[in-house]
């Protein structure tokens, strides 16, 4: 198990753009290997992006309560519906706030052998499944807030 340091929102990574993975290699599943362990151990944790542990590679860990999912250069390719909901973020301790969200939202990735997979989620996933993607474009759940709770 290796835990890494989560960077907070005064960190300027957290605004780039992480970069495309080109090869699935051990290294890279080591690396979402650790990124589950950080999530893990972390509370009320469900996604973690890569650059939130200082790595500017497309890679995302979810679990919402039905498993680990891991994601490398995942990219949402449909969106449905809209929801409220409420965020916050491990990069921005105790604060939270309400967005607009899709209520179904459709991702393409690759799984950690390099196979392609796509993956549909609805509610809470596919809030998560945003959160995280956003994280890879330099987006923070605080750019859409429409209601500061904290």
């Amino acid at each position: 198990m290796a835990l890494r340091q989560i960077r907070l929102f005064d960190n300027e990574i957290l605004r780039k753009k992480s970069k495309v993975v080109e090869i699935v290699d051990k290294k890279i599943r080591q690396i979402l290997n650790d990124m589950a362990d950080t999530m893990y151990n972390t509370e009320n944790a469900g996604g973690l992006a890569a650059l939130q542990i200082g790595i500017l590679k497309r890679l995302v860990v979810i679990d919402m309560g039905q498993g680990l999912i891991k994601l490398v250069n995942p990219k949402i390719i449909k969106k449905e519906g809209q929801q409220k909901v409420v965020e916050g973020c491990l990069s921005i301790p105790n604060i939270y706030g309400k967005l607009i969200r899709p209520a179904k939202v459709t991702v393409q990735a690759l799984n950690e052998n390099g196979e392609e997979f796509i993956l549909t989620g609805t509610g809470e996933l596919a809030k998560c499944f945003c959160h995280e993607v956003d994280h890879l474009d330099g987006i923070l759940f605080t750019d859409f807030v429409i209601e500061k709770l904290s």
